[in-house]
């Protein structure tokens, strides 16, 4: 029999037993652990799996941004065209957060109203003739404001001996183009109410722009020539050295300004809402001010009826000067 505190020695064939703290127990503890915890992830392997979360993209803004192109008649250059309209139609823009404009200029006045013709502006100031013309691809829902700066002036240089307007037989006259009616049509009418015959003695020469026809004038390319206030206003600021050589020789009358018109597949709401931000333009200082540096009081509401004197026009210009411009 062993004494106290002594370990058993196992007899021969019997158990192995071991002392609890050995460095084999803690072995056999650690693997006993191990395989419980295997058992355990064993049984959870039945449970159904926890659901996969969607995960959402941002929400979408509010408001979505609808682009819209703005096409203007060849009041001048494009590239003057851009510095005058361009900031306003960025008030506009940052008016109407949800709609962008896009200011499309042209060469000359034939490109311009290809563009119409092909529907490629949504929205587009162009002349009276082209107002009416554009119609039913597109609508009148506004125009330029103060009809009276609507009128054609026939500049000459100072010192000329044209001081009549039958003066001007058989002489060299320019003008943008046909189709301008300021700067064109009403000029020649003036000129055949006051004597002229103007396909036989006239030397009409169309040169593709208001500050061209000017320059026509100024260094003697022609005798006479055509434009309109706003331009012949911006020419003596640009150039006032030649702008002292000229002088206006005489007006005509006047009709209603250029027109804002939409194409007809337009929602009517949303040209409401440009309309309304061109309206408001006036209102305002800085609003006024951009109006200002384009050379135009403001915009204001039109429609089919307003034009009607434009129509009379045209229609006694194909009669009594030629067939209107296609």
């Amino acid at each position: 029999m062993a004494s106290a505190g002594t370990a058993a020695r196992p007899e021969a064939g019997g158990a192995r037993w071991r002392q609890p703290g050995t460095v084999p127990d803690r072995v056999g503890g650690l693997l006993r652990l191990i395989l419980f915890c295997s058992l355990l992830a064993l049984a959870g392997c039945d449970r159904p799996a926890p659901p996969v979360l969607p995960a959402y993209a941002p929400a979408p803004p509010d408001q979505v941004v609808r682009d819209l192109s703005f096409g203007i008649h060849p009041l001048h250059n494009p590239a003057r065209l851009l510095a005058l309209y361009g900031p306003i139609i960025d008030e506009v823009n940052r008016t109407l957060p949800d709609i962008r404009l896009h200011l499309v200029t042209s060469r000359d006045y034939a490109d311009y109203e290809r563009k119409l013709r092909e529907g490629v502006f949504d929205i587009a100031l162009p002349n009276p003739y082209q107002t009416v013309q554009a119609r039913p691809a597109y609508r009148i829902f506004g125009k330029v404001a103060d009809d009276s700066d609507f009128h054609g002036l026939i500049l000459r240089r100072k010192g000329s001996a044209l001081r009549e307007p039958t003066d001007l037989r058989n002489r060299r006259f320019s003008c943008p183009s046909r189709t301008a009616v300021a700067a064109c049509m009403l000029p020649l009418l003036y000129l055949h109410d006051h004597g002229m015959d103007i396909a036989r003695e006239l030397d009409v020469r169309e040169v593709g722009s208001q500050e061209s026809s000017i320059m026509n004038v100024a260094t003697g390319m022609v005798d006479a020539g055509a434009t309109w206030p706003p331009p012949w206003r911006a020419f003596r600021r640009s150039h006032p050295a030649l702008a002292a050589q000229l002088e206006v020789a005489w007006r005509t009358d006047t009709l209603p300004n250029n027109g804002l018109i939409a194409r007809s597949d337009i929602d009517p709401g949303l040209v409401d809402r440009v309309a309304m931000a061109l309206y408001g333009m006036s209102e305002g200082e800085a609003g006024r001010k951009l109006l200002s540096a384009a050379e135009i009081r403001g915009f204001e509401p039109a429609d089919d009826a307003r034009y009607a004197p434009v129509e009379r026009m045209l229609e006694r210009y194909s009669r009594v000067i030629g067939p209107l411009p296609q």
